[in-house]
């Protein structure tokens, strides 16, 4: 990098802690699908912040309803409620077909409502109920609940010891999560698709076996939709399928998407009884459900569905995987909507794919490396197959100058 840019990630790196190492570029700012970095360059962003920014850059509905809400009420605290708290946690609630007496809270990010399904998880199991079942390759966090039920290793072992009773069973096995839960058990949290290990969904049936094997040993099934929810799959929690009777969870934790951009996460409980289990004083957020967010989140639900969104979600994927799938060195497709992994040939390179990633950013395109083979893609839910295609037509010159 080069010029004003330059000079600003030398300042990044004097005054911010190191935590994500060095930022890739400087970007300034966005329209759409495209963003802009400090030296003038162009790029197509198919990440979207890791699938928040769900309508694209400065989004004219989403940008007017958080300045219109900053002009009357931005904060208020947790001792008040305000219209767009109380008309969010309706429309969720609908969406998900909540049975009476659901609830939900609202947070600031994924990890902060994956902790308060993890204080859920515990209050439904008491003395009696010590364990919580998690998946392998499964991601919830990096706080110290949220990280406590996150399986990779190099993630937790430098924090521990973290809160106990956490135990793994491989991810999409029904047996293995059969044998696993017993009247022992508090709570099972599966993503229904897992981002961070390669966007990999499970067996056909195998939430539906979840929801049976916790039902019948009386413990919680939770499902962390924070990356797939909010019609990042095609639909609008990637629990209930197109076409698909949805799974019904104890809980369902939200995030990234929900905003548009603009930080929130929530916690949606479902059931009088699960919805009883935090009381008055057990559980909190200053910032959860401010009317800033709240407003975001309600201006970004209104555009998927004014948009039609969802369906152009699934057109868009279907497109996706079907040019994706015809190149020779992409030997599979995970579509899940527009949460998308490609595993890469290793060939010569035994790990191309953090190289295309590099090689990717140079030619104009913002995408993600999960793993050593495999990519991530997970755009706007405004994009364009002309967009994509782009992407597309590159990747080839992309993968040659990584592996060469």
């Amino acid at each position: 990098m080069s010029g004003h840019g330059e000079g600003l990630l030398s300042r990044y790196t004097d005054s911010l802690l190191g935590v994500f190492g060095t930022p890739q570029k400087v970007l300034v700012r966005g329209s759409g699908v495209t963003v802009w970095d400090a030296d003038g360059r162009e790029y197509l962003d198919l990440l979207a912040g890791i699938a928040v920014n769900a309508l694209g850059h400065a989004h004219p509905g989403l940008t007017r309803a958080v300045a219109e809400q900053l002009n009357t009420l931005g904060h208020i605290s947790n001792f008040f409620t305000s219209p767009t708290q109380i008309g969010l946690a309706e429309k969720l609630l609908e969406l998900a077909h909540a049975p009476s007496g659901s609830k939900a809270f609202f947070t600031n990010s994924g990890t902060e409502a994956n902790e308060a399904a993890f204080k859920l998880a515990r209050r439904h199991g008491g003395g009696s109920r010590p364990r919580i079942i998690a998946l392998e390759h499964g991601f919830h966090g990096r706080t110290m609940g949220a990280l406590a039920m996150t399986h990779k290793p190099s993630y937790r072992e430098p924090f521990e010891p973290l809160p106990g009773g956490v135990e793994w069973v491989p991810a999409g096995d029904a047996e293995a999560l059969s044998a696993a839960v017993d009247e022992t058990v508090a709570a099972v949290i599966i993503e229904p698709v897992q981002g961070e290990a390669g966007v990999r969904g499970h067996p056909a049936g195998y939430l539906e076996q979840a929801r049976e094997i916790t039902r019948a040993a009386g413990a919680l099934l939770i499902f962390d939709e924070v990356q797939t929810g909010v019609g990042r799959t095609g639909t609008w929690f990637a629990s209930a399928p197109a076409q698909s009777a949805a799974v019904i969870p104890d809980a369902m934790t939200l995030a990234k998407g929900l905003g548009g951009g603009f930080p929130i996460g929530a916690m949606l409980t479902f059931g009088e009884h699960t919805s009883s289990l935090l009381n008055p004083g057990q559980h909190g957020t200053t910032f959860g459900g401010n009317p800033a967010a709240t407003a975001a989140a309600l201006a970004t639900l209104e555009v998927i569905e004014s948009q039609n969104l969802l369906a152009h979600v699934r057109e868009v994927s279907a497109y996706a995987r079907e040019r994706l799938e015809e190149l020779d060195f992409v030997t599979e497709v995970r579509a899940h909507g527009l949460l998308i992994g490609l595993e890469i040939a290793a060939g010569a390179a035994s790990a191309p794919a953090p190289a295309m990633v590099a090689a990717a950013l140079e030619a104009g395109f913002i995408i993600n490396a999960t793993g050593p083979t495999t990519l991530r893609l997970a755009p706007p839910l405004i994009i364009t197959t002309e967009q994509i295609q782009r992407f597309i037509d590159a990747l080839p010159e992309i993968h040659r100058r990584s592996t060469s």
